[in-house]
């Protein structure tokens, strides 16, 4: 196993400014990672996707087992040769895609699932992950865990953790890869003690990096923060730490304030193709009526290669008529404003404003709170562990959503998301 060297450069609180070494580039964290589930970001070739300032992108074992074939993409030498991606590529472990599933049985060697494109019945374990991902070449792969449900009583989650630490030790046993790293999951649920209790049994197997799992199923931006709370404290502090699927700004600012370094969610290119953009002073959807003859760029202080190049109007025009381009224009500029994002929230740390830009975040970009679970399970309070009120002005200076901020809400749909919102218009003409 090689590991992954990840130096801290600052701090403000627990919020950390770091670089991540890996296949021969330096990761700058924090740092967002699109989503190329069929190793391809939907939409934006490899040439324009290094334009868009993003550092590393993630890559999906379950579907890409199924189609091409992990055998395909080996023999192509790998999914950066196959996919033309310079980038970094961290692949998951399938797990959250088959724990979704309808239709799984799960037992003590693995899942047993059906198919959801062809309805072929398969079978996923430990060593099958493991397996798969090293044929697929990504740079970090995933221990295989089962990603517990919204809703998910407390016997059945106390069982889960001790499944998930079983299952995580033997994906390491199969992991023989030297040249990729390997990433372990902590789960628990909603309760801080299975938290703590994962956190511990995962960390002692011995992992080149940490991540948070089991969030962005329902439970809202207030329950996420109340889980980082539980687990955080618990986490080896010279490690890289991925929160798993999250993606929305008010969550990123939150997740990096606790000590996150990497996220990654489907958001910035499936809002894109839907017509929703984000700017630094809102998100705006460009399909609207309004913006049918407006000449200004989508976000009058990005320097993009959409931004540079064309206007509101003429992305209106051709995301109206379904034309491929506009999804592609419009995802080019999410990626380029989610990177930028970043990049600011890293300076902030460095420089010693990261608690005003935290504030700036949450005027900006507040978010539902309702909690929309994926599937159709309890909602909190009818089995869940979620045991006060979450308020984040409540938990002291650190952990402390802006005192003066919009209330922090709902991250809800950061893996599955449904249609984009439709927003009040909060830019300029």
């Amino acid at each position: 196993m090689k590991p992954v060297p990840w130096v801290s450069v600052g701090a403000a609180g627990d919020a950390r400014a770091g670089v991540l070494h890996l296949a021969g580039h330096e990761v700058r964290t924090p740092t967002f990672m699109p989503v190329g589930t069929q190793a391809a970001i939907r939409t934006v070739s490899p040439l324009h996707l290094e334009t868009t300032g993003s550092q590393i992108v993630l890559a999906n074992t379950y579907h890409l087992s199924q189609r091409p074939g992990e055998d395909v993409v080996k023999k192509a030498g790998g999914l950066h040769a196959f996919s033309g991606i310079k980038l970094p590529i961290l692949t998951d472990s399938g797990g959250f895609q088959v724990f979704s599933l309808d239709k799984k049985e799960v037992t003590e060697e693995g899942v047993t699932f059906t198919y959801e494109v062809d309805g072929q019945r398969t079978f996923l374990s430990p060593e099958r992950s493991m397996e798969i991902q090293q044929d697929l070449g990504s740079d970090i792969a995933m221990v295989f865990d089962e990603c517990l449900p919204f809703g998910a009583d407390r016997s059945y989650a106390q069982a889960s953790v001790g499944r998930t630490t079983r299952w995580e030790r033997r994906s390491k046993a199969a992991h023989t890869r030297p040249d990729q790293s390997l990433f372990g999951i902590i789960q628990g649920g909603f309760w801080g003690d299975l938290r703590k209790r994962s956190a511990e049994e995962i960390q002692e197997i011995g992992f080149d990096g940490i991540a948070i799992g089991g969030l962005s199923v329902g439970e809202g931006h207030r329950a996420m923060c109340d889980v980082l709370d539980d687990t955080l404290p618990h986490v080896n502090k010279t490690q890289a730490r991925y929160l798993m699927g999250v993606g929305r700004p008010i969550d990123l600012v939150e997740g990096v304030a606790r000590g996150i370094d990497m996220f990654d969610c489907v958001l910035p290119t499936r809002h894109a193709r839907s017509g929703v953009v984000y700017t630094t002073t809102g998100r705006i959807r460009l399909t609207d009526a309004r913006f049918r003859k407006d000449m200004f760029p989508v976000d009058t202080d990005c320097r993009c290669y959409t931004c540079s190049n064309f206007t509101r109007a003429y992305l209106h025009h051709l995301l109206r008529v379904d034309e491929v381009l506009g999804s592609t224009l419009a995802t080019i500029h999410n990626l380029h404003w989610f990177a930028t994002f970043m990049d600011k929230m890293r300076n902030s740390i460095l420089e010693g404003s990261f608690e005003s830009f935290r504030r700036r975040v949450h005027e900006i970009y507040p978010e539902d709170t309702s909690a929309k679970p994926v599937a159709s399970y309890p909602a909190i309070g009818q089995g869940q562990g979620v045991k006060r009120s979450t308020n984040p002005s409540s938990a002291g200076p650190n952990k402390a959503g802006p005192k003066k901020a919009s209330p922090a809400k709902t991250p809800m749909g950061s893996r599955s998301n449904g249609p984009a919102p439709k927003p009040p218009f909060k830019g300029r003409k």
